[in-house]
């Protein structure tokens, strides 16, 4: 039976580590408020500076528990940034455009990772991550698939990788659209489409005009809402293999995953307008520091040299899965420009 004094020795366990990864988190945050830059690259790259914690001493178990439970409560609470109605605004041809792209990016990071011999669950993070929504969707998709020490080192470089590609997008793609002479809603809904990070996706889309800029918001928040689908699929898909080879939960296998659930849950009754506003903030703020302090986490059980020894294939699959998503998002927008 649980007892009170198991409970207070639980949490003396967690308090060090826990209390590390949100002054990070805290630290991070301050850095990117005054002076600009992602927040989530922020927190990583202060993680990196404590990884001896994580090698010994009393932080060891809250950093795990900010990496993995803080982390997946953290993606539960995304739902808070997006409603049905905002989906049903955008009409089918967005809808059609995230949708297919979103499937087409993962399907071709799975494919281009086999090629560069990378694994396949390298391929399926960083095309969910490039095709969804970057680092959140990263964090969202490792937690789905099983969890090994080469998929901790995936999701990190995965973070910095689209991270660092997000940025260079938000400065560079309304520059490149335009040379295509798109109108603002066009440009709107490509830069929705193509950049990794939502952070991004808003800078670049209000750089162009205030059109642009909430047409882009609407179509990222589309394949935001896409992630509990992808990772539930995935989740359930690792599980029905462990089945069928006869073997048995383990901490190396993907869990249910009742985070996407919960994420879908809290979308569909944030959609009816039950919710208080001041109530959806406060979870979106929730949801965005939890998710900071898993960053922080991730960054603290990260080794350079583990990072350094990937290589180039592995920078080579995120590039290529930007580079492709953006040229689809760009022919299928040409192909039915008459209609933007």
């Amino acid at each position: 039976m649980w007892t009170l004094s198991r409970t207070h020795q639980r949490l003396g366990q967690l308090l060090p580590g826990v209390l590390l990864c949100a002054t990070i988190a805290a630290a991070a945050g301050f850095v990117s408020d005054h002076y600009g830059g992602p927040v989530m690259l922020f927190a990583l790259l202060l993680g990196v500076a404590f990884h001896f914690l994580s090698q010994e001493g009393p932080c060891i178990e809250g950093i795990e528990f900010t990496a993995r439970t803080l982390l997946r409560i953290g993606v539960a609470l995304l739902g808070a940034r997006v409603t049905l109605q905002q989906i049903e605004s955008l009409g089918t041809g967005p809808l059609v455009l995230v949708v297919f792209s979103v499937c087409a990016t993962i399907g071709f990071g799975w494919t281009v990772a086999l090629l560069l011999g990378r694994r396949r669950e390298f391929g399926l993070l960083t095309g969910g991550a490039v095709a969804i929504c970057g680092a959140s969707a990263a964090l969202a998709i490792s937690s789905a698939l099983p969890q090994t020490k080469e998929t901790e080192r995936d999701t990190l470089f995965t973070v910095i990788a689209v991270t660092t590609l997000s940025t260079l997008a938000m400065i560079s793609y309304p520059v490149i659209f335009s040379l295509f002479g798109f109108s603002d809603t066009a440009v709107g809904i490509l830069l929705g489409a193509t950049i990794h990070d939502v952070a991004q996706v808003v800078g670049a889309g209000y750089a162009v005009s205030d059109e642009a800029g909430d047409i882009a918001t609407y179509v990222k928040l589309l394949r935001v809402a896409m992630l509990p689908l992808v990772v539930l699929m995935l989740a359930l898909a690792y599980g029905m293999a462990a089945r069928r080879s006869g073997e048995t939960a383990s901490p190396g296998r993907a869990s249910f995953p009742w985070f996407a659930v919960a994420f879908a849950a809290l979308l569909l009754v944030n959609s009816t307008g039950v919710i208080p506003r001041t109530v959806t903030e406060g979870l979106q703020v929730s949801s965005r520091w939890l998710l900071i302090a898993a960053i922080s986490a991730l960054g603290v059980k990260t080794s350079i040299k583990a990072m350094v020894a990937l290589g180039p294939r592995h920078i080579g699959v995120v590039v290529a899965e930007t580079v492709f998503l953006a040229g689809l998002a760009v022919v299928i927008t040409l192909l039915t420009l008459d209609h933007l």
